[in-house]
């Protein structure tokens, strides 16, 4: 049996950001007034809910993507490349005058990496085009939700999910009510080292503090707090018990994407009746995957990632 065919019975809806995404790699950045060549040039479909979208599906998830792309070429290019990456197309907006979101990715040797981005505000997210979504994220078993989005938007979103929903956040609420909304609903909370000092008022300093943050964002309602570390790796928290998850990959070529491989992979082993701690190391595998390679789309396999997690996990 496939990923896909095993996991089928499981639909995800991704609200969040949908660009063109243009990645170089080189050898190293330029001098003032100088140049380099690239080595290697690919133009990916990217953006937060693109990644997370293509990463469930990827690992068997029937996929709903919600965004925004402009209406010029770039952004039909796109909405085609969302639609052979296999994700329904019907919640994305194609918004009249506005540029499609074009994210840079500049990679060097051994995972450093420059990211530009030129993001329009009409192609963010209004609560209306979450509206006009509605029965999609209704009938979804989990929905993702980028906080980067507007507060109008991931309040609509939140709304809208279904009372028994897998409901997902990534990132940092845009004001306090919000916050308070997203906490009060989600299911699972992640964040950043940066998006955790908005959640909780401070910023962790290290690995205690990380385990400290956690555990006080579990105490205002979610049932899964995923934190980075300012010191590396992830901790991955739940009442009563946390587990710290090392960086697998050992030779890193662009951290592009690896948070949103980690919360994919997150949601489904959630989805499939895991622990937090086995779904954290599921997530932990499929962010090594992706920081692997150049670009941010994982090539994932939901039999492999589960084998490498339990192998990992036994390390």
């Amino acid at each position: 049996m496939t990923a896909q065919e095993a996991n089928a019975q499981f639909k995800v809806v991704v609200v969040g950001q949908v660009a063109r995404d243009l990645v170089l790699q080189i050898e190293r950045m330029p001098d003032d007034g100088g140049s380099v060549p690239v080595q290697k040039r690919q133009e990916l479909l990217g953006g937060k809910g693109a990644n997370q979208g293509v990463a469930c599906r990827r690992l068997g998830a029937d996929v709903s993507l919600v965004g925004v792309l402009g209406d010029d070429q770039a952004g039909h290019t796109v909405l085609a490349q969302v639609a052979a990456d296999g994700m329904d197309v019907n919640g994305v907006v194609i918004r009249d005058g506005a540029p499609t979101a074009l994210l840079l990715d500049i990679v060097q040797p051994d995972g450093v990496r420059r990211l530009f981005e030129d993001v329009d505000s009409r192609v963010l997210l209004e609560a209306g085009d979450v509206r006009a979504s509605e029965d999609l994220l209704r009938s979804a078993n989990a929905v993702l939700i980028q906080l980067q989005q507007p507060a109008a938007a991931v309040t609509a979103a939140l709304d809208a999910a279904d009372p028994d929903a897998l409901v997902v956040t990534d990132g940092a609420p845009p004001d306090n009510q919000t916050r308070e909304r997203v906490l009060r609903r989600a299911v699972v909370v992640r964040a950043d080292v940066e998006e955790t000092e908005a959640l909780v008022g401070w910023k962790p300093a290290d690995l205690t503090e990380t385990i400290e943050a956690a555990q006080k964002l579990l105490e205002e309602g979610p049932r899964v707090v995923a934190l980075a570390s300012p010191t590396g790796g992830n901790v991955v928290a739940w009442p009563g018990g946390h587990v710290v998850l090392p960086f697998i990959e050992e030779e890193p070529v662009d951290p592009t994407g690896a948070g949103d491989a980690f919360v994919a992979a997150l949601t489904v082993g959630l989805l499939h009746g895991q622990d937090p701690e086995t779904a954290a190391w599921w997530a932990a595998v499929a962010a090594a995957r992706v920081v692997g390679k150049a670009g941010g789309r994982p090539e994932l396999d939901l039999d492999e990632i589960r084998q490498a997690a339990a192998n990992a996990r036994r390390r």
